[in-house]
């Protein structure tokens, strides 16, 4: 069986995306930069393909790092729809 894709990595992932920064990611998601760091080096490892080119402190998306931003979004957008669906359930 292949393993699933970790929800804490992925969002690392979309927020290192959306900011450009490993020290901005860590910030926004109340981490340190190495966890960060961690979380994408463990990801790369994982799906054995380079995610990012880094250039200095700033880092862009590598082919494959952009078809995986896609199925990220997606990804995140459908947990986010099944805590509020379930929500519901809640009151």
């Amino acid at each position: 069986m292949t393993p699933i894709l970790d929800s804490r990595k992925l969002l690392a992932f979309t927020t290192l995306t959306r900011v450009g920064s490993f020290t901005l990611a860590a910030h926004e998601l109340h981490l340190t930069q190495s966890a960060v760091s961690h979380a994408i080096k463990s990801l790369e490892q994982e799906l054995e393909c380079r995610l990012f080119d880094r250039l200095g402190r700033r880092v862009t998306l590598t082919p494959a790092g952009r078809q995986l931003l896609d199925h990220a979004h997606k990804i995140i957008a459908e947990m986010q729809s099944a805590r509020l669906d379930l929500a519901a359930f809640g009151k």
